[in-house]
């Protein structure tokens, strides 16, 4: 499993991703990579996200080396890291010398247009869409760069394809609808996918949030022992 901590695209740290990674490894039967990735303005996208693939290369390649199985590649991140492992799951389909076979987001950065926020005033949110707007400004300084894609995967006509999703979402969190609108989108587009809202979560805590980790830790074990994945 590579997984990839949080922090708005312009923060965070492998310290963040502590305790997410440290649980998937003492849960889930699989080596787990927290990887650590080019943090913006200083370097905007793609750079991330080539980061990413990156490690998805040498993860496959020295798999068996380390003690795991390159053949068999999971993806997993928080906030940011959400967007960059969705985002290489694009990358991985469309360039097909990296397989993933599956993705956990959780609160994942999906929009840049931030046409689906949930209403500031009813959620008591911890990310605001100010701080997201910023962070997408840093991390994506182009307009055009803002539909592209692998930057704004709800944009995407092409969904087909990508691996089977986890998407955990947090009802005190401004980004819980996009969140949500996509995990619709890959539904619609024939993508196995398990979609949770969490009541009591916030944007940032979700990813220290036992039952979204626990929850996510089954949804991987099913898909890795070849049983059907739920869909809902």
């Amino acid at each position: 499993m590579l997984y990839f901590h949080g922090g708005a695209f312009v923060g965070g740290s492998l310290d963040d991703a502590e305790f997410a990674a440290r649980y998937f490894a003492e849960y889930l039967s699989a080596l787990v990579i927290s990887v650590g990735y080019s943090l913006a303005p200083k370097h905007p996208f793609p750079a991330a996200l080539e980061d990413a693939y990156r490690a998805a290369k040498w993860a496959q390649g020295s798999g068996r080396d380390i003690g795991g199985d390159g053949k068999r590649l999971l993806a997993a991140g928080h906030c940011a890291g959400g967007h960059i492992a969705n985002g290489l799951s694009f990358v991985a389909r469309d360039r097909g010398d990296v397989s993933i076979a599956a993705q956990a987001l959780f609160s994942p950065m999906l929009d840049p247009s931030m046409t689906c926020l949930a209403d500031e005033r009813a959620v008591q949110s911890d990310i605001t869409p100010r701080q997201c707007m910023a962070s997408y400004r840093a991390y994506l300084p182009q307009a055009s760069q803002r539909m592209h894609p692998y930057a704004a995967p709800l944009e995407s006509a092409r969904l087909a394809g990508l691996p089977p999703a986890f998407i955990a979402t947090a009802r005190n969190d401004v980004l819980h609808v996009e969140a949500e609108t996509y995990a619709a989108k890959l539904i619609g587009a024939g993508v196995p996918t398990q979609v949770m809202r969490y009541s009591n979560a916030t944007h940032e805590r979700i990813a220290y949030d036992p039952q979204a980790l626990e929850d996510a830790t089954r949804f991987f074990e099913r898909h890795l022992e070849g049983r059907a994945v739920t869909v809902g």
